[in-house]
């Protein structure tokens, strides 16, 4: 269990260290920002929507570890997918974060499963679904920044 731990936090840290998708997103047709007042965590999505399936997606901000890892795995997970799909790879990763049993209990696809571990810091949970909700909030079109309090 300890090397998958390990490997976990190498993920988490190469994704904060050198995040993907991460700047502004020329074309944007859909963007949201938003904060955790918790940690200062501060991010901006940006979308380019075809139909409904999401042909790019960026982001930008600053953050500590988990917020960053978040967003650019979040980045890599969504390129291509349906809005259906994101919504329920939303549902699946907000579930395994906060063990809301409401929700399918399959695990989380792909490296998303790296952000497990979380569910065991209360407080670190609104780091690794802040731009989870602020692309919630972009597919909305919500004009007002998010917080997570």
């Amino acid at each position: 269990m300890s090397e998958l731990r390990d490997l976990y936090q190498e993920v988490i840290l190469d994704h904060y260290k050198r995040p993907r998708n991460f700047g502004p997103l020329e074309g944007a047709d859909h963007k949201a920002e938003g904060h955790n007042p918790l940690c200062g965590d501060r991010v901006t999505i940006y979308l380019v929507i075809e139909g409904d399936v999401i042909r790019n997606i960026s982001f930008q901000g600053a953050g500590c570890a988990i917020s960053t890892a978040s967003a650019s795995l979040m980045t890599e997970m969504l390129k291509g997918k349906t809005l259906a799909e994101v919504e329920m790879l939303f549902g699946e990763f907000h579930a395994m974060l906060t063990g809301d049993p409401s929700q399918p209990a399959d695990p989380v696809q792909g490296k998303l499963a790296v952000f497990s571990g979380v569910r065991e810091f209360p407080a670190r949970v609104k780091c690794a679904t802040l731009s989870w909700h602020t692309l919630q909030a972009a597919l909305k079109e919500q004009k007002e920044p998010i917080s997570t309090e």
